[in-house]
C-alpha cells in the first residue's frame, strides 16, 4: 500500500542576520527582538563599519542591518563593500535627504528611519528581504525613489525590488508605492501633521522624544542646539495639550503613530 503519512513541507532556513550598530543597547535590542522569531537568527552584531565588514565576510549572513553614524568607519564608509556580502537595510535614526540618497545610492536597498516604525514592521521588513523587497520609512522615501521619478506623499512607503548582493545600479527600475495609507493597529488612518498643527521640525523632535532620546542627543540629531530642541518640546507640550515628557509619548505614540502597511 502507498504511504499515506503527508509529507511536511520543508521549512526555509532561518535568515541570518547582521546587526551594526555602535549603541550597545540598541544591538542589544535588535538581537532579542529578531532572535523571538524563529525564522530569523543573529548571527553576529557589530559596533563600526569595519567590524561590521569582518562579521559579514566571516559568517555571510543573508541581511546586514546597519547604522549611519558609528565612530571610526561609519556605515556609509563601508557600505559599498557590505552589499556585496549581503543586502544592507539602513537602520538609523539619520534621516537627511542627502545621507538617504548616499545609502541607495551605494546599495542599501531599504531605508528605515528609528521612530517611523514599529517592532512588528521591523520584523516584516527583515521578512521581505527573503523575497527581494526594500522597504522604505516614510521620510526616507522622497529620496530614495529614482531622480525622473514624481516624489511620494511622505504619508507612503516604498518597496523596491533588488538583485541580492547587487549594488543599487544593479537594481530593478519598478518602484512600487504602497496604494494604502499608514495605519493603526486599531485600523484607524494615522492622523495628519495638521489634526496635531506640527510643524515638520516638530514632528521630527517629536519623533526624536518617543524613541527616548535626551535633549542632547536630538541636538546632535538635527544639528540644533539643546535650546532650540527645549523651545520645540515647549511649543510641542502646548500643542498636545501636555505637560511633562511621558504624557506627550503616550499621547503621540497612541495616536499620531501606527506605522505604515502595504
Amino acid at each position: 500500500m502507498p504511504d499515506e503519512t503527508p509529507h511536511e513541507t520543508a521549512r526555509p532556513a532561518p535568515l541570518r542576520v547582521l546587526v551594526a550598530d555602535d549603541n550597545p543597547v540598541v544591538r542589544a535590542g535588535l538581537t532579542a527582538l529578531l532572535g523571538a522569531h524563529p525564522d530569523i537568527r543573529v548571527v553576529a552584531d557589530a559596533a563600526d563599519g569595519a567590524a561590521a565588514l569582518e562579521a559579514a565576510t566571516r559568517t555571510r549572513p543573508d541581511i546586514v542591518l546597519l547604522d549611519v553614524r558609528m565612530p571610526g568607519t561609519d556605515g556609509l564608509t563601508a557600505l559599498p563593500d557590505l552589499v556585496r556580502c549581503a543586502p544592507v537595510l539602513m537602520l538609523t535614526y539619520s534621516r537627511e535627504p542627502e545621507v538617504v540618497a548616499t545609502a541607495v545610492r551605494l546599495g542599501a536597498v531599504g531605508y528605515l528611519v528609528h521612530g517611523e516604525f514599529t517592532a512588528d514592521e521591523l520584523i516584516e521588513a527583515v521578512r521581505d528581504m527573503r523575497d527581494g523587497k526594500g522597504t522604505f520609512t516614510p521620510s526616507a522615501t522622497r529620496w530614495a525613489r529614482p531622480a525622473d521619478a514624481p516624489l511620494p506623499d511622505v504619508s507612503d512607503s516604498l518597496v523596491v525590488s533588488y538583485e541580492p548582493n547587487h549594488l543599487s545600479s544593479q537594481m530593478q527600475p519598478g518602484v512600487a508605492q504602497s496604494s494604502e495609507s499608514r495605519t493603526g493597529h486599531s485600523g484607524a488612518a494615522r492622523p495628519t501633521v495638521r489634526d496635531f498643527g506640527l510643524s515638520s521640525r516638530e514632528v521630527e523632535v517629536m519623533d526624536l522624544i518617543a524613541s527616548g532620546m535626551s535633549n542632547r542627543q536630538i541636538a546632535a540629531t538635527c544639528f540644533i542646539t539643546e535650546k532650540t530642541v527645549k523651545n520645540h518640546i515647549n511649543r510641542i507640550f502646548a500643542k498636545l495639550h501636555t505637560s511633562t515628557r511621558s504624557e506627550a509619548i503616550a499621547h503621540w505614540l497612541g495616536t499620531a503613530h501606527g506605522g505604515w502597511t502595504r
